[in-house]
């Protein structure tokens, strides 16, 4: 993916660095790059990084160097700095990857794994480069890791430098032979090497004296250089001190590297031992509290062996053991230049889209208005990961810092909100809200007011599944009342997209009327979102229609879904358009207008690109998805949702359509005992499975299950237990859209006596799922085989090679990658090089796709 080329003219100048080539690691290191996947596992101070380094200066390749700390643990820390380190070859890549989230998923990482499909050349050689791997433990960052080096790319390498042997199961590699290591054993510097280093810094030992320090140094190239050091530097006719080198390695540095420096460089250093971040442009500002920047810069650059500018990284380097030293020296430093420089961090993170850390060092600096600054341009449910990071940092602070800085309250609450911690959070709530209402009004009180009024009554929609308490309705209001005391400021995208769940009529109870009931509430409620930011507009109209929808009003659903559209566009709230898309595809396909459907699929791609739409991919492949499995084209699921073990990273109100659609993928391929399992697997509290159209929906799955594993006792139990939810409030689509499956159970259920369903009740589902299967059937022969009718992905013909139009041939004569090698007598892996290729040029996802547009085209 990245698109720097590092030539062998690239190198240090001598009058900056000392550096001995070693020809025989550089023969070791091009003989392992030729492998998958490198491991250079060695101790502090051998030289890892540099060996590397030095052999990659020469290659040709493509490099991305990602320089690794322990903030990297947190997943959407780590993938700011992997798209940081894209972004310096490849910009255009890195803007694709930075409105995607961090690859934790199946779901996530497909469209991740889409990028380099299109992005990496077959003739080019690329290299990812993982350094300080060993601080690395976050299992969805080791998870990631290990899928992308298994990803199908033979011309991309990753090099892991560690400290320890990389926890990444490389059994795969390893059995192929396609594992290359390089060890302590081979960094050692052997003592001609290090006789020709000395030499190098023009200091002539006697041999005892080489011996000697050979002995003391076995090899490691840290202390070989420390050494040589103090042989340059000692007075004349002074001898080498073994003593000293292995008494204490700090006391050297202090005497041959801090003792030789300007105070005002001295403090510099100590600076930028309080931050992860070295770029030139953050060295600057913090370069400019101390000096003269620019000479103070080429003054560190003196010091080349343990600092260097590293071109993969675009920043700095120190070495670990002197920046170890250096941590140690920081009680030097006032807490006022602490914090400013903290505070310089935080700004140079932001500015470049890296807002975890950008939150960490405000704490640090103490700069709790740009904290809540950071926090406000994030979406308004958090992922998982980035919630429980925020919160701990919350939980750091003391009281008086809420006191003063009283904007942090809304950040905690929507922290605790996004964590389901409802019970918490309302009970903070409660006791906090008179606080702050007590307080003298200000712009600055209305907004945070604005802000708790609106969580709490985000809170109370959710709860109100429960508790049948529809004050959320007054909450709103309130929120609303102090929207408008802000001077006319109100929340904007990300922060004002809502987040709706599985089902927008949150009700448990199948009583008559009772979702009416929920509807006029939010009814009622929805007049006041305009004040916040329009945040859910439109959803009371959604909700109409998705109980239109189920009780099989089919033309009132489509209205009311078209009138949704209009309000959801109105303010941005794509998940409330993704839902009104979602009923209009269900109600085309009851009717076989695959016409319509195409429209409808084009209407949502055009949402992929919108970054405040979160979840816009994870819901896509739902709504896609449910289309897929319905019309029998289940090959084009998203492979995450045929994954029984995918831990999704939505908000837990919103499982509820995955769970279902990966059910519904399992019976779809007649695997039964699996959609019961993913039934069963996720039910939680506030989840779609509490709701009662949840709970009609998965009823009737599990009868149709039973029923096809000859339990008819038990399905009957579940189609009786189906019908009691949706009797009181007619809700018959659930059982019509299962087509000639219905048919069969509904058949079944009128012929058994014992069935405690009325007949005219099984009769009627009988007799409409059946029309549902007829025009499914009927309209097969307009449906595009491999898909909905969606916009052409090309224009005009791809130019394919004669040995991709080979490739292609056998493509499409369904042959296998095997196949296709040997009758055109090329490895598997060309074969495989070509088919990302072909993919590329005509826009395709998969096998299907791609002869699907070639014949289309003509091509074969």
């Amino acid at each position: 993916m990245p698109d720097q080329t590092f030539q062998s003219n690239i190198s240090i100048s001598p009058g900056n660095q000392v550096y001995l080539e070693r020809p025989q690691i550089d023969r070791l290191m091009e003989l392992a790059v030729q492998n998958p996947v490198v491991i250079v596992n060695a101790g502090a101070g051998y030289g890892k990084t540099h060996a590397v380094y030095s052999f990659l200066r020469t290659c040709t390749a493509r490099i991305s160097w990602f320089q690794l700390s322990e903030r990297d643990n947190i997943g959407e820390r780590f993938w700011e700095n992997f798209v940081s380190g894209i972004s310096l070859g490849n910009p255009k890549a890195a803007t694709r990857l930075i409105s995607t989230p961090f690859p934790e998923t199946d779901r996530d990482f497909e469209r991740y794994m889409s990028i380099p499909e299109e992005d990496t050349e077959q003739d080019k050689k690329y290299i990812f480069v993982y350094d300080d791997f060993h601080l690395i433990h976050n299992k969805a960052v080791l998870r990631f890791l290990e899928r992308s080096i298994s990803a199908p790319f033979p011309n991309i390498t990753s090099i892991f430098i560690s400290r320890s042997e990389p926890p990444l199961n490389l059994t795969k590699f390893l059995s192929k032979g396609l594992l290359g290591r390089i060890t302590e054993e081979e960094l050692r510097f052997s003592q001609t090497e290090m006789w020709e280093y000395f030499r190098m810094l023009n200091v002539n030992p006697a041999p005892q004296t080489v011996s000697t320090i050979y002995r003391d140094t076995e090899g490691w190239a840290f202390a070989i250089h420390l050494a040589g050091l103090a042989l340059k530097n000692a007075l004349p006719g002074a001898s080498y001190a073994p003593q000293a080198m292995r008494s204490n390695i700090f006391k050297l540095i202090e005497s041959e590297i801090m003792d030789t420096v300007s105070a005002e460089l001295r403090k510099f250093l100590v600076k930028l031992s309080l931050i992860d971040h070295l770029a030139p442009e953050l060295l600057r500002k913090i370069a400019a509290g101390v000096k003269e920047e620019e000479p103070l810069i080429r003054e560190m650059e003196q010091i080349s062996s343990f600092i260097r500018f590293d071109a993969y990284l675009n920043a700095y380097r120190i070495h670990h053991l002197l920046l170890e030293y250096l941590s140690g020296k920081q009680h030097e430093l006032s807490e006022t230049e602490k914090r400013e420089v903290y505070r310089q961090a935080a700004g140079w993170c932001a500015e470049n889209n890296q807002k975890t850390d950008a939150l960490s060092y405000y704490e640090k600096a103490e700069d709790y208005d740009h904290l809540i600054t950071i926090a406000d341009n994030l979406p308004l449910v958090l992922p998982a990961q980035l919630a429980r990071f925020i919160l701990e940092l919350l939980n750091r602070l003391p009281p008086q810092i809420f006191t003063g800085h009283p904007l942090l309250y809304a950040v905690r609450a929507r922290t605790l909100t996004s964590l389901s911690m409802f019970e918490q959070c309302d009970g903070e709530l409660r006791a906090l809200i008179p606080r702050i209402e007590a307080l003298p009004p200000s712009p600055v009180i209305h907004w945070l007011l604005m802000a708790l009024y609106a969580n709490w009554g985000l809170i109370g929609i959710i709860t109100s599944t429960y508790t049948g308490d529809y004050s959320f309705t007054s909450r709103l209001e309130q929120a609303a009342y102090h929207g408008n005391q802000t001077g006319g400021h109100v929340l904007e995208p990300p922060l004002s997209v809502i987040n709706i769940g599985s089902y927008t009529c949150r009700v448990q109870s199948p009583e008559k009327a009772e979702m009416e009931r929920f509807i006029d509430a939010i009814a009622r409620a929805v007049v006041h979102l305009p004040a916040i930011g329009g945040c859910g507009w439109g959803i009371d109209v959604l909700a109409r229609a998705e109980l239109a929808f189920f009780r099989g009003d089919m033309r009132g659903a489509e209205q009311l879904s078209l009138q949704t559209l209009k309000k959801a566009e109105e303010w941005g709230q794509y998940e409330i358009e993704n839902r009104a898309h979602f009923f209009l595809l269900r109600i085309s396909l009851s009717r076989g207008d695959f016409e319509r459907i195409g429209d409808i699929f084009r209407q949502m791609e055009a949402r992929l690109d919108q970054v405040h739409y979160v979840n816009r991919f994870t819901y896509y492949d739902i709504v896609s998805g449910w289309y897929y499995v319905q019309t029998g084209q289940t090959n084009k699921l998203a492979a995450w949702l045929k994954n029984d073990f995918e831990e999704s990273d939505l908000n837990s109100m919103a499982q509820g359509l995955e769970v279902l659609m990966k059910a519904k993928y399992h019976f779809a391929e007649k695997r039964y005992p699996a959609a019961l399992a993913a039934l069963e697997g996720r039910r939680n509290k506030y989840d779609a499975g509490d709701f009662v159209l949840g709970q009609i929906e998965i009823k009737v799955l599990e009868a149709l299950c039973r029923y096809h594993l000859r339990n008819q006792a038990a399905a009957f139990a579940a189609l009786e237990a189906a019908y009691r939810l949706a009797r009181p409030n007619a809700l018959y689509m659930p059982f019509i859209e299962m087509g000639k499956n219905m048919r069969a159970l509904a058949g079944a259920a009128l012929k058994d006596q014992g069935v405690a369903i009325p007949p005219a009740w099984l009769e009627r589902v009988r007799r409409n799922a059946s029309a549902y299967a007829r025009k499914l059937f009927l309209a097969a022969g307009q449906r595009p085989q491999d898909g909905p009718p969606v916009k052409p992905r090309i224009a005009g013909g791809a130019a394919l090679s004669p040995r991709e139009m080979e490739v292609l041939t056998g493509l499409s004569q369904g042959l296998t990658r095997e196949e296709i090698a040997g009758h055109s007598a090329i490895s598997v892996n060309t074969v495989k090089s070509v088919i990302r290729s072909i993919y590329n040029k005509l826009g395709a996802v998969n096998r299907a796709d791609a002869v699907r547009i070639a014949a289309l085209q003509g091509l074969v």
